[in-house]
């Protein structure tokens, strides 16, 4: 399989203004729908996100990741089998101790807080112990949960941490303040902690200015359409534009804004405001934990050259060839386990059309990566046959495989690292 170094690519607000040799895909869309010529969404159409339609064209043209067929149909089914086991549902995201247990507004407001500020959390301390953490109720939290025990400190300590009004008050507001709730119980603060700062204050004017002071009009304005609510969030608050030009083309992810709907859906159960006529078109979250256990069930392998800058932890750059691979790839691949999944048992299907699949031929390794798989799930595995069908979609599966994952790597099981990443968009 051929390698290349990684090519950094442009961001669609990063493109020269004197490049005229390369179309905008979005200009020629415009232009395609006021000439009438098709090809775009039709005036009146329901909402559509496009982050899959991209992750399919990166799949198709990614150099260094690549889906193995094979495995991913063996994913699928162990994935299935488990989920039923344990119950996986929406219920499951309330019952971390952690998780906002009331269903009103402030719990909306809660929500978007934490997937607004959902970025970035790994440590480049190699000492666990000096690692980055917060210490709520005698317990130590990382990665994403010490963002939620920090938010959850912060609301006892009668700080309105959750307020848009509070975070465009910077008499009241201050970056000491902001640093007094998210202190670590070691030397090593926050990451990225400027840039959280400058979310805060991004999407407060926003809601203050446009949505009465509350993320709840920004729901109700969606018309309990989760692909609605994506586009609101990608259109109005630029810190949710998860965006890239991969070879020409502009390439949607939205990692944040779909989970924020996701969590939205999970944690009201579907149910206020949390229904969603289309929530399964939510996709996978493109992260950097997925890509990894993704990896480790040996649905997704990489060129020899990325394995290796990946396993020694070097920064992979945003935006780089490499790293769109890796999270367009991921979004295609659990899009792959989803539609085998609802292929052997109808009973959980869900509407979608059904693209044509890629995948890379077999190799002398396979005993060894069946072994691997295995490996990867037996923490949870039995062979007890499932009692209840639960729903399954892509939002289920992505939590199913971060919680999996988090728990190899608490067990020091994981065959892999992640990459490396610095971003506000993971």
């Amino acid at each position: 399989m051929p390698s290349l170094d990684p090519i950094p690519a442009l961001r669609n607000d990063q493109i020269e203004a004197n490049s005229d040799d390369e179309a905008d895909p979005e200009l020629v869309e415009l232009l395609r729908q006021h000439f009438g010529l098709g090809g775009g969404q039709a005036k009146g159409a329901p909402p559509e996100t496009k982050v899959l339609e991209g992750a399919q064209y990166v799949f198709d043209n990614a150099i260094d990741v690549a889906v193995s067929r094979e495995f991913t149909k063996e994913a699928a089914e162990t994935i299935w089998r488990l989920m039923q086991k344990k119950e996986y549902s929406t219920q499951t995201w309330s019952e971390h101790e952690l998780h906002p247990q009331a269903k009103d507004e402030s719990t909306v407001d809660f929500i978007f807080t934490m997937d607004l500020l959902n970025f970035s959390f790994f440590s480049d301390e190699e000492e666990e112990s000096k690692r980055f953490c917060i210490e709520y109720r005698g317990k130590l939290w990382t990665g994403y949960w010490s963002l939620v025990a920090a938010l959850q400190r912060a609301l006892d300590e009668d700080i309105p941490i959750t307020t848009p009004d509070f975070w465009v008050n910077k008499a009241k507001c201050t970056e000491e303040v902001l640093k007094h709730v998210f202190r670590s119980a070691t030397d090593e603060g926050i990451p990225m902690f400027k840039e959280r700062v400058q979310c805060l204050r991004e999407a407060g004017e926003v809601l203050c200015e446009e949505f009465g002071g509350t993320f709840a009009n920004c729901v109700d304005s969606a018309n309990r359409s989760a692909a609605g609510l994506v586009n609101l969030l990608t259109e109005s608050f630029s810190c949710f534009r998860d965006e890239v030009i991969f070879h020409g083309r502009r390439v949607r992810l939205y990692k944040r804004a779909q989970i924020l709907v996701a969590d939205l859906w999970a944690c009201f159960n579907g149910e206020e405001f949390g229904e969603f006529h289309d929530i399964d078109k939510i996709t996978m979250f493109a992260d950097y934990r997925i890509p990894q256990m993704l990896h480790q069930l040996n649905c997704i392998r990489y060129a020899p050259k990325l394995d290796n800058h990946i396993r020694e932890m070097k920064p992979i750059e945003p935006g780089s060839n490499w790293e769109i691979e890796l999270r367009g790839t991921s979004i295609w691949c659990v899009e792959l386990i989803k539609r085998e999944i609802e292929r052997r048992h109808p009973e959980v299907k869900m509407s979608g059309k059904k693209p044509p699949t890629k995948a890379l031929p077999d190799d002398n390794s396979k005993a060894e990566n069946e072994n691997s798989e295995k490996k990867a799930l037996e923490i949870i595995c039995g062979d007890e046959k499932p009692k209840k069908t639960y729903r399954i979609n892509a939002i289920l599966i992505d939590f199913f495989l971060y919680d999996t994952m988090k728990s190899l790597e608490a067990e020091k099981n994981e065959s892999i690292p992640h990459h490396r990443t610095r971003s506000i968009w993971y």
